[in-house]
């Protein structure tokens, strides 16, 4: 038996208007999505634990089957171990997005006009060579995803993701550690302004100390791989032992290579793993962005791209399951992350399932089943 998880970060979402009242999982032409959940099983996942923060950090720790609330200990320290950052006990790591804040306070663009990762390389080593030191480093990442090591006393403080912040009023840092923070980014602005991109300086938030996750093989009794272009779900996947298959071409934008992906979950599967994860985040980053049309059309390439193709090649590996779901909503209406319960769809290429209606009012009624648990029905047959 194979399995495979496939997670359209963020493609959850509300009724809009200028949709007649659907969703964009609704709206989007998916005709292989809509046969899978016709022959399987549909149902709604609480992804994201009471009382956490809405975050992919959270969703995805979920979707692989750990409880968020008991693993969890902020989103930074997970994205360090996707960039090979190890983390002492005595420091802390922050996300560092390179961003644009406007002159009146207004947060305009949280990821800083999506800057390249060779561009925004070049933006980090100069606030290391200005900013870095006693304790404090930066370490680049992909386009606007970058991140800040600290000692341990810089944890006090609360932070707001800045893509909470969309076209409003900048909220800075609070707590003990505040003032520390707000003047690194105040600091900042010089630096990154003089590089002439739309990034005008950083934002931290995220925060936490490094997490101990338990094997995945050993939990599961599976070999188990993922592919994905966001140092977050990298980082799971190191913490976890499952291996992280780098594709050429994925970008974590609109652009991202969904055949590649694919290609990459068959070729894996195929060399003897039993599991395989992947992750796209062009529906989050539409959602993010507010573009209807482009989290419409991400949806879209799913369907044609990576879910057509990839159940014709399952086919030819023997039996197979496959879980879909996304590890958040993220409205476009609302340009960021919500706690609602999202959508799965369970296929099992065996033995059909009672069928249903992937979308969020076709699962609506449906009982909530915390997301961690999810796993275990993908691998465990129950």
């Amino acid at each position: 038996m194979k399995y495979v998880v496939c997670v359209p970060d963020g493609c959850a979402d509300e009724p809009l208007d200028e949709l007649d009242g659907r969703t964009p999982l609704e709206a989007a032409s998916m005709p292989v999505l809509t046969a899978l959940a016709a022959r399987g099983e549909v149902g709604r996942g609480a992804v994201i634990p009471p009382g956490m923060a809405p975050g992919s950090d959270v969703g995805n720790m979920s979707i692989l089957g750990y409880d968020p609330a008991l693993h969890h200990t902020g989103r930074a320290p997970i994205e360090a171990a996707g960039r090979g950052v190890a983390l002492a006990p005595d420091e802390v790591a922050y996300r560092c997005n390179l961003v644009t804040v406007g002159d009146d306070g207004t947060m305009v663009d949280f990821a800083g006009g999506h800057p390249s990762t060779e561009d925004a390389a070049e933006i980090v080593a100069a606030l290391q060579a200005e900013l870095g030191g006693d304790g404090v480093r930066f370490h680049a990442g992909v386009q606007y995803r970058h991140l800040l090591v600290a000692p341990s006393e810089w944890l006090e403080a609360q932070c707001v993701p800045p893509h909470d912040l969309s076209g409003r009023a900048a909220v800075w840092p609070t707590g003990p550690a505040g003032p520390r923070l707000q003047a690194l980014m105040d600091a900042s602005r010089s630096i990154v302004s003089g590089f002439g991109a739309k990034a005008n300086q950083v934002w931290l938030w995220g925060q936490g100390r490094a997490p101990v996750l338990p094997p995945f093989s050993e939990r599961h009794g599976l070999t188990a791989g993922l592919t994905t272009a966001v140092d977050l779900i990298r980082g799971l996947g190191n913490l976890a032992g499952i291996e992280v298959v780098e594709v050429a071409g994925a970008t974590g934008w609109y652009d991202t290579d969904y055949e590649a992906k694919r290609d990459a979950c068959l070729d894996t599967l195929a060399a003897g793993a039993d599991l395989f994860v992947i992750h796209i985040e062009a529906t989050d980053e539409a959602g993010h962005a507010g573009d209807l049309g482009e989290k419409v059309r991400a949806l879209e390439h799913w369907d044609r791209r990576v879910l057509g193709p990839l159940t014709q090649g399952l086919d030819t590996l023997g039996p197979w399951r496959l879980l879909l779901l996304p590890d958040h909503a993220t409205p476009v209406a609302l340009r960021t992350h919500t706690c609602d319960p999202v959508p799965w769809v369970l296929v099992d290429s065996e033995v059909d399932g009672p069928g249903g209606t992937y979308s969020e009012a076709g699962t609506a009624a449906l009982p909530v089943v915390a997301g961690h648990e999810l796993m275990d029905r993908l691998t465990s047959r129950r």
